[in-house]
């Protein structure tokens, strides 16, 4: 198991620990680190991050919840293959629940904290500053604050409570695409990304339910094929080998 070890033992909450550790092994599979077919094994796991089986089982079942890995009896956890028709299945997912949550949080949610959320994504905007780490860290900050406040003001906690189960999957597609854009020093995303994000806040503070729920699905179809784009080459290459045969075999 080929993976990166600059984790450090991880001393807090236990829902937060467990929630560290696939947030790690997620980045390791979309960045390539992890390919399909490995074995992931807990003891391994609890040596890397310092920490007991207890929460590496948590974790591998979380992971497992969410598709990126098999559990098998007497063979343990398997890391899957993530194929791009996986990555657009699980954006469709996330637009039919966070369009509902946008539609159901319009006129619930505090007119104080939208503004606050504006102003910010306006003021990312407009930056002059050289984009960098910071920068990306405080974009982050401020998509994760919009569409966890969205979720929190929905209404409906089944709702609620199945976005928080996929979000950590949503997070990991978004995060390892923008290190790759920062990689190559492309940061087009980040200000398309903002204004996406100010068209849905601007459309909740007028009470306009409908165009909210426009502009949240806008914004997670422009997405989509940057989220694509975090599976790591192998992934890549299988699909496009796939749908050559595909295209032939029509032909």
């Amino acid at each position: 198991m080929s993976v990166s070890q600059d984790n450090p033992t991880l001393l807090c909450h236990r829902g937060l620990r467990r929630q560290t550790i696939v947030q790690s092994l997620l980045a390791d599979v979309f960045q390539g680190r992890l390919r399909a077919g490995e074995h992931l094994v807990t003891q391994e796991l609890a040596e890397r991050f310092g920490v007991s089986h207890t929460p590496i089982r948590e974790a591998l079942i979380s992971l497992a919840g969410i598709g990126i890995i098999d559990l098998w009896p007497n063979r343990g956890a398997i890391v899957r293959r993530v194929t791009a028709n996986e990555v657009r299945e699980v954006c469709q997912v996330r637009r039919v629940l966070e369009c509902e949550a946008t539609r159901s949080a319009c006129g619930r949610i505090d007119l104080g904290d939208l503004h606050t959320l504006g102003a910010d994504l306006k003021r990312l905007m407009t930056t002059r500053a050289r984009p960098g780490p910071r920068f990306i860290e405080m974009a982050r900050a401020v998509d994760s604050r919009l569409h966890d406040l969205i979720a929190e003001s929905c209404g409906n906690a089944f709702l609620a409570q199945e976005i928080g189960r996929l979000k950590i999957l949503f997070r990991a597609f978004r995060d390892v695409a923008w290190e790759r854009a920062e990689a190559r020093n492309d940061y087009r995303r980040l200000a398309e990304e903002a204004r996406e994000h100010v068209a849905i806040v601007e459309a909740l503070l007028a009470g306009d339910s409908h165009e909210a729920a426009r502009a949240m699905s806008r914004h997670i179809r422009s997405g989509l094929r940057y989220w694509s784009r975090a599976l790591p080459a192998s992934s890549q290459k299988e699909n496009g080998k796939r749908k050559k045969e595909e295209s032939n075999g029509q032909s």
